[in-house]
């Protein structure tokens, strides 16, 4: 794997620094550290820049040094503009497959991985993002969201074919939106029939069953422990996900996401960046390779 790792100085980049030093990833990973100098900012005076990228570049040598003693293959490098856009060019230029970072901070001058920041990053990256909110324990709980959709698929993929902690446990939830809302929005009532709505109610649960016993079968071939998979008729996917995040203490929520690339249906666009925002353990977004 090709990681980009996104840091400033605080405690949120150093918990991103921590997780990726410890867990482990497919032989041959290397990590790019890197820091962005916010040079966009109409008050920063040219001293102040040059102290703040000294200060960067000592930030990313001593993390690519961190995960160098780990057995990774890590650079260091730092940027200058607005972060948003430097972390996602360098994201396209290296061609990275996952970019890490942490989803809030407040370091230095910099502001850098500020809320904004995060939610470009989780919307707008061209690869997979994982942001990191505290740090894995030694054996993980990994809920993994399906709907059998191409970026589901490339979100159990992902799943089944990397290494993870030893004792790790997946969980595999399918929600499905019980209103059907796109039908009841479009349609006068008197259209609407009711046995035709539980109908394609069943069939969506039905499909909801099935994306949850293929995502099983892959998980439990890859020798990954796998705990009760849950179905459920919600209002809200992401809430869904959320909550059964928080009820089941998981360590870290595995979703597909288009970003960018469209939105279309369940776990698309906005409930994947939904679960990216406001999960209170760390969130990794999956995006099928661009063809």
């Amino acid at each position: 794997m090709k990681i980009l790792l996104a840091i400033d100085h605080s405690a949120a980049s150093q918990t991103a620094i921590n997780e990726v030093a410890v867990r482990p990833w497919p032989a041959g990973t290397s990590v790019e550290v890197i820091s962005v100098v916010d040079s966009v900012a109409p008050w920063i005076t040219s001293e102040v820049i040059e102290e703040v990228a000294r200060r960067a570049k000592d930030l990313v040598q001593r993390a690519a040094d961190r995960l160098a003693s780990c057995g990774l293959n890590a650079t260091s490098d730092v940027f200058s503009g607005d972060p948003k856009i430097a972390i996602l060019d360098r994201a396209g230029e290296l061609r990275a497959d996952l970019l890490v970072a942490g989803p809030h901070g407040a370091g230095d001058l910099a502001r850098f991985l500020l809320g904004s920041v995060a939610k470009a990053i989780a919307r707008l990256a061209p690869c997979s993002v994982e942001l990191v909110r505290h740090r894995s324990p030694a054996s993980m709980k990994l809920l993994l969201a399906t709907d059998a959709s191409e970026c589901s698929l490339a979100a159990v993929r992902s799943v089944a074919t990397r290494p993870w902690p030893e004792g790790t446990e997946v969980r595999v939830l399918s929600a499905v939106e019980y209103h059907l809302p796109f039908l009841q929005a479009t349609l006068e009532p008197s259209f609407i029939n009711p046995s035709s709505m539980e109908k394609l109610r069943g069939e969506a649960m039905q499909r909801a069953q099935d994306a949850i016993r293929a995502a099983e079968e892959a998980v439990a071939a890859a020798g990954l422990k796998t705990s009760e998979a849950l179905s459920v008729l919600i209002e809200s996917p992401a809430q869904a996900i959320l909550d059964e995040a928080k009820r089941w203490s998981a360590d870290l929520i595995v979703v597909g996401s288009h970003g960018h690339r469209g939105l279309n249906r369940f776990l698309l666009g906005s409930i994947s960046e939904a679960v990216a925002m406001h999960a209170e353990c760390s969130v990794e977004l999956i995006r099928p390779p661009v063809k």
